[in-house]
């Protein structure tokens, strides 16, 4: 009898200490498992202040109409965050304006294509926009809903930088108020497509970024002669290549520039198989890349600046 309460003592003992080291183990293993996913969910530093980027600006991915991807539509919050969760971004977006004159975010006229509704937007009250949900490009409903710019603005700070694209008919007036409200004229700039509305903007707001046509010689004396000072510019040089001597004009203005690869140099790559393609526009002079292939683009930037 007393061998055996020894005997079981001495394992009840064994059996704690067992148990003692087993969740000594496991806390262990808990926290070499919680380091691992730390460091696997670290991001790349985030750039959100053009200011800050001109001083070191490094390589920019544009998402065209914010990224769209299967399940995620164009012109959505939620698409946005799912490109900055992979990468630093510049959401390119579009401006419209409903009928009863809320600004929100939508490309095209019409609101049959990317989302449940029809007929066009600027003939739709704001209610009835959000009655709708968003569809992706591939034509499958989500249960997203159409943002307002003013929704948009203020998820962004800290997070994105922007180009906005205003559509016709929206007042840029209108719009720069929207910056103003959230003081994101350092992080979101206004895309315009002739001088005369670069300078209008200019003259609105003079602390605001605004994306300019620099696709070539010509339009380079336009901005010039406008008055247009070059550290609120973003030059715009096209969808197409340009010579290295555009880029060195540029350069010498102190403008930074914007290539589209969106169309055309996108295809391009794909049909080759080569995404190092877009190593060499970086090279080349574009600081940043408008895409419609943001992910994949982001993706061999990364692998190269590991190398």
């Amino acid at each position: 009898m007393r061998f055996f309460k020894i005997g079981f003592a001495s394992l009840l003992a064994f059996s704690l200490f067992i148990t003692c080291r087993t969740n000594e183990v496991k806390k262990v293993e808990k926290e070499i498992a919680q380091s691992q996913i730390n460091s696997t969910n670290k991001k790349d530093e985030l750039v959100t202040s053009f200011k800050e980027w001109k001083k070191n600006p490094v390589p920019l991915i544009s998402a065209h109409r914010g990224g769209p991807y299967p399940g995620f539509p164009e012109n959505s919050i939620e698409t946005f965050a799912n490109i900055v969760h992979h990468t630093s971004t510049v959401i390119e977006c579009d401006v419209a304006m409903s009928k009863d004159s809320v600004l929100v975010l939508m490309h095209d006229r019409n609101l049959d294509r990317t989302t449940t509704g029809k007929g066009p937007i600027k003939e739709a009250y704001f209610k009835d926009l959000q009655e709708l949900k968003l569809v992706d490009n591939g034509g499958k409903k989500t249960e997203f809903k159409i943002p307002t710019l003013d929704k948009v603005l203020e998820w962004g700070k800290g997070k994105v930088l922007f180009t906005l694209d205003i559509k016709r008919g929206v007042p840029f007036a209108k719009v720069l108020e929207m910056v103003e409200k959230h003081n994101a004229t350092d992080y979101a700039a206004i895309i315009t497509y002739r001088i005369q509305d670069a300078k209008l903007v200019h003259d609105l707001n003079k602390e605001v970024m605004i994306s300019v046509s620099a696709r070539d010689e010509g339009a380079l004396e336009q901005i010039e002669k406008a008055n247009l000072p070059a550290d609120k510019l973003l030059g715009f040089v096209g969808t197409r290549q340009p010579d290295l001597s555009h880029y060195n004009s540029l350069r010498e203005k102190g403008i930074k520039t914007i290539l589209g690869t969106l169309g055309n140099l996108d295809k391009s790559a794909i049909a080759k198989g080569n995404d190092e393609v877009y190593l060499t526009y970086i090279k080349n002079g574009a600081n940043i890349i408008a895409t419609d292939r943001p992910l994949e683009v982001a993706k061999v930037l990364k692998t190269s600046s590991k190398k």
